[in-house]
C-alpha cells in the first residue's frame, strides 16, 4: 500500500479487519517489518490521539519515529505554487517534502482545511503534494476533507461492539460553538457506505455534505425519527458545506444535543464520538460517561487502526 486517504486505499474491508485483529491480538508480532524503517509524523495542526496512537503503532512495529510540527520550530512553509516569496514564508514546500523524505521511509501528515475556500480544501493540496513529491508511502493522519485513521477505528469498534449482523448506524449533528470541518463526518459516511450497514445521517436543514460522501445513506431531517431503533449513535458537528455558506455555522441549536432522552429512543445504542468533544453541546455528561458510551474504547482502536496501516506499507516497501 503506497497512500493511505480513503477507504479504498485500503482494500477489501474484511481482509483489513482481519489485519487488524491479527495487529490486536499481539502487538509486537510484528517487530522485525519496521525494524531499521523511520517513520515521519508531520503535523500542520494541533493533535492529540492522532499522535500519540500513531506514534505507539509504529513503534509497536519497530520503527524509528520522527515528529515535526511545521508551526513549532520549522520553517514556514508555502505551499502555493507562483508566489513570490517576500513575506514571512522562508522555504516551499515543494523543495521541503522531497528533502523531508530522504530521511524516513513512511510519512504520515495531518493538514485540516482552511474553510475559506472549498476547492482548495476538497482538492487536498497539501497532502497531495506529499505524495506526489516525497518519494515515499504517504498516510493521512486527517486532511481537509477525509479522516481515515479515525473512521477505520471507528469501523473496528463497530464490528467488536455489534450485536446483530447488520446493525443501524445513525450519523447525527450535534452543536458546536466553532466551526469545524466536515473531515471526519465525510470519512465516517464514505467508510460506513462500504459496509453494508444500514446507515442514517441526521442533520438539520443547511448541513448537507458532499453528495459524493453521502452515498446511499439515507438523509432524514428529523432527528429522533432517525435515532429510532439505532443501534450506534456516531455524534459529530461540522460546518456548512454548501455555497454560499461553506466552512459557516449556521446553527447551535441544543436541541440537537445528544441526551438520554434521545438514547431511549434507540435499540440500547451505543454512543461514539471521536473526541475531544464538548461536553453539554454535543453530547450530555449522563451519555458519555454511561456504559452504553464507547468512547474510549473507540479511541484505544486508533492505536489498532493506524498500526494495521503500518503494516501494509511496511510490506509494500
Amino acid at each position: 500500500m503506497k497512500k493511505f486517504t480513503c477507504v479504498q486505499d485500503i482494500g477489501p474491508l474484511d481482509q483489513a479487519l482481519a489485519q487488524a485483529a491479527l495487529v490486536k491480538k499481539d502487538r509486537f508480532a510484528f517487530t522485525e517489518l519496521g525494524r531499521n524503517r523511520t517513520l515521519l509524523m508531520i503535523f500542520f495542526n494541533s493533535s492529540l490521539r492522532t499522535r500519540l496512537s500513531t506514534q505507539k503503532a509504529a513503534m509497536n512495529l519497530g520503527m524509528n519515529v520522527m515528529v515535526l510540527d511545521v508551526n513549532q520550530g520549522a520553517w514556514k512553509l508555502e505551499t502555493e505554487r507562483g508566489v513570490i516569496m517576500d513575506g514571512d514564508k522562508a522555504e516551499h514546500l515543494l523543495e521541503a517534502i522531497p528533502v523531508m523524505g530522504s530521511y524516513c521511509d513512511i510519512i504520515g501528515v495531518r493538514s485540516f482545511a482552511g474553510l475559506r475556500d472549498k476547492a482548495e480544501d476538497y482538492e487536498e493540496r497539501v497532502i497531495e503534494q506529499f505524495i506526489r513529491y516525497s518519494g515515499r508511502p504517504v498516510f493521512s493522519m486527517e486532511a481537509a476533507t477525509r479522516h481515515p485513521l479515525q473512521s477505520f477505528a471507528d469501523l473496528i469498534t463497530i464490528e467488536e461492539f455489534k450485536t446483530k449482523p447488520r446493525p443501524k448506524v445513525v450519523m447525527t449533528w450535534a452543536p458546536h460553538p466553532r466551526a469545524l470541518p466536515q473531515a471526519v463526518p465525510n470519512s465516517f459516511a464514505e467508510w460506513m457506505n462500504a459496509t453494508d450497514y444500514e446507515f442514517v445521517i441526521t442533520h438539520p436543514h443547511g448541513y448537507e455534505l458532499d453528495p459524493r460522501f453521502v452515498g446511499r445513506a439515507t438523509v432524514d431531517y428529523d432527528q429522533r425519527h432517525a435515532l429510532e431503533g439505532a443501534d450506534f449513535v456516531y455524534a459529530k458537528n461540522w460546518s456548512a458545506y454548501a455555497d454560499p455558506n461553506y466552512g459557516k455555522v449556521l446553527s447551535t441549536d441544543r436541541s440537537w444535543t445528544v441526551d438520554a432522552e434521545k438514547m431511549a429512543l434507540t435499540d440500547g445504542a451505543f454512543f461514539m464520538h471521536c473526541l475531544p468533544v464538548r461536553r453539554n453541546m454535543i453530547v450530555t455528561d449522563e451519555v458519555i460517561e454511561s456504559e452504553k458510551s464507547i468512547v474510549i474504547p473507540e479511541a484505544a482502536n486508533r492505536e489498532i487502526s493506524a498500526q494495521t496501516v503500518l503494516k501494509l506499507m511496511l510490506e509494500s516497501l
